[in-house]
């Protein structure tokens, strides 16, 4: 199979149309020539966790923003980069692919190319395990002619391995060191860039010359932060799947007979759900966040959703199409004990048919009670990141057993009146992610390219690319770099019934979760009853290259409110207004008035900063 690794594709009419779409470039990355402002050093978001993070990365921690700009920009501090050497960086995919991951390799091969023509970018064949074996593909334009615009990862392979462990890390470092690398791309989601800081952090006080750079790559579109707004592949994943889901509403519309049960990808966020559910209008979604957040058990679940059919059954609709993201299963308070419990045994060497034997009375009582097919899933070793494998376990299937099971219940007793419950089960979990990628996502993925190179050429080490006012045309979009380290958070732990003590997690980039209290949330809570009882199923139709949907953004993106680097900008702009207008010989009026407001502001600051963030 390695030798397929970069071999050109027999490509459709659309595929090749695809591969000759050029994405624009932002003005500030236009040109031969483009200027960096270095801003103010970076903190953790969470200011309980900044000590344990500047601990872990001492070397890496506090680094500043990097804002770019275009050559004849009117930025006072912003700097020039003017020597382009040849150099040689390395790219590698981790994790599971995500569509517009090949424009990732298109944009740094083109930067590269001109500002040093004899530079060079060599792929990892086989995602990390091929960086620990240096198994490498020279990108060529003749390489990567076939690969633009295309959805998958088969230009080099992916693991969804980590890089991690003292081992791993020292395999890296040798192939960077032998392969003379001075920068290398980790194209991922949050465990990836994670594992990017570990490695930038681990080569700086190595002393190792290579430079390391993430890019946020996930369908799951959990790498959000105030710096990250959105993450490639994310955007392409919901219009696919919400066409699917759209037809299958369609479909129970005509039938008026069928409950369709859809699980989707997201691992344990459930943003793709919630983007489909803006996107299609099904009649139901149920979130994992709000499971977590109300600690709702299995039969809680399954009575909201028995609910639901017998309120539609009263106005003699007896279809209806309900989402539900991955993470759902492990969201619920006694089936996640339930997965610790067997876990811990399996990493105890317990062999999954004696696990049974040996969980506790109410862990076992759970166990027994699932139907087979589940207890078999829910057997299964846990992913790298100890979590459960959430793709094998057909939580649709279960719920959709236990509704019946319910509505059935009903029936006899009387208190359902509707015809029989016919449930019909997906999974849209990989129907999507090989697709070829939208127009938004084939736009930001060469973008991020091509910061990726500017970022080395700055001599920057463990910062993420960055792009934000993404939901503005891309005329308008800001491209930057930020240290991971700023994006990293630390969970605190119970240790222990009423003792009050807490323990602390290690610094990573956790996945952000769906925002109870957010605008796309409310958003999606002012529609629900609607959703739930009118059937305004929406057809947003296939993914769109030209024409109106062509330039469409996800709902979620154009819902938030979220330039975060632009805000900062703002806000650097006003205090230097400021300290242009209190200056040594102003007024008493000006001073005092200036001192007030700065005072109240900075009380205000100073609670809210104290304040860990739920």
């Amino acid at each position: 199979m390695e030798s397929d690794y970069g071999v050109p594709r027999e490509l459709s009419d659309l595929q090749k149309n695809r591969s000759l779409y050029m994405p624009e470039l932002p003005p500030c990355l236009q040109g031969t020539t483009v200027r960096v402002e270095f801003g103010d050093a970076t903190a953790a978001a969470d200011p309980s966790g900044a000590h344990a993070i500047a601990r872990s990365f001492p070397l890496t921690y506090g680094q500043p923003l990097a804002h770019f700009f275009r050559e004849k920009s009117k930025v006072a501090n912003a700097q020039t980069i003017n020597v382009h050497p040849a150099v040689r960086v390395g790219l590698v995919f981790c994790g599971r692919q995500s569509p517009g991951g090949h424009n990732v390799v298109w944009g740094l091969h083109e930067a590269l190319k001109i500002h040093n023509p004899k530079s060079v970018l060599l792929g990892f064949l086989g995602g990390s395990e091929g960086l620990f074996a240096q198994k490498t593909l020279e990108i060529t334009d003749d390489v990567i002619a076939t690969y633009k615009n295309q959805g998958g990862y088969d230009l080099l392979g992916r693991t969804k391995d980590q890089i991690r462990t003292t081992e791993q890390v020292n395999y890296a470092m040798v192939a960077c060191k032998a392969l003379n690398l001075d920068g290398l791309v980790i194209v991922g989601g949050v465990t990836s860039n994670t594992d990017a800081a570990q490695l930038a952090e681990t080569f700086a006080e190595a002393k190792c010359s290579t430079k390391v750079v993430g890019v946020p790559v996930t369908l799951n579109g959990d790498l959000k932060n105030q710096f990250v707004e959105a993450n490639v592949g994310f955007d392409t994943i919901c219009k696919v799947n919400s066409q699917l889901i759209s037809n299958v509403c369609t479909d129970a519309l005509s039938a008026e007979k069928y409950y369709y049960f859809i699980r989707l990808m997201g691992r344990k966020a459930s943003h793709v759900a919630v983007e489909c559910t803006l996107q299609s209008h099904p009649n139901m979604v149920i979130l994992a966040e709000e499971v977590a957040a109300s600690k709702l058990t299995i039969f809680d679940i399954t009575k909201q959703i028995c609910d639901a059919v017998q309120a539609r059954a009263e106005q003699d609709k007896n279809h209806g199409v309900i989402l539900l993201p991955e993470g759902l299963i492990e969201s619920i308070p006694e089936v996640y004990a339930l997965l610790q419990e067997i876990h811990s045994l399996l990493r105890q060497g317990v062999s999954a048919d004696k696990i049974s034997t040996q969980l506790s009375p109410w862990a076992s009582a759970l166990f027994e009670f699932m139907p087979p097919f589940i207890r078999k899933q829910l057997l299964l070793h846990p992913e790298s990141d100890d979590s459960a494998q959430l793709s094998q376990i057909e939580t649709e299937k279960l719920l959709a057993e236990l509704v019946e099971a319910e509505i059935n219940k009903r029936l006899k007793e009387g208190t359902y009146k509707g015809k029989k419950f016919n449930a019909i089960c997906h999974f849209f979990g990989y129907q999507a992610r090989g697709s070829l990628p939208s127009k938004f996502d084939c736009d930001y993925a060469y973008v991020l390219g091509h910061i990726c190179y500017h970022i080395l050429a700055a001599g920057l080490n463990g910062y993420m690319a960055t792009v934000t006012n993404l939901k503005s045309p891309s005329n308008k979009w800001r491209c930057g770099a930020a240290p991971i380290t700023a994006m990293m958070t630390v969970k605190h732990y119970g240790r222990g019934s009423g003792s009050g003590a807490t323990t602390l997690g290690k610094p990573v980039v956790h996945p952000a979760t769906v925002d109870l209290r957010g605008k796309v949330y409310d958003l999606l809570r002012q529609n629900a009853t609607r959703f739930l009882m009118d059937d305004i199923y929406r057809n947003p139709g296939p993914l769109q290259f030209d024409g109106p949907g062509a330039d469409s953004k996800a709902v979620s993106l154009c819902v938030e409110d979220l330039d975060y680097m632009g805000r900062i900008k703002e806000l650097n702009e006003y205090l230097d207004k400021v300290r242009t207008m209190v200056k040594p010989g102003c007024s008493q009026d000006v001073l005092k008035a200036a001192l007030s407001a700065m005072s109240s502001v900075t009380d205000i600051l100073s609670v809210m900063t104290s304040q860990r963030p739920e």
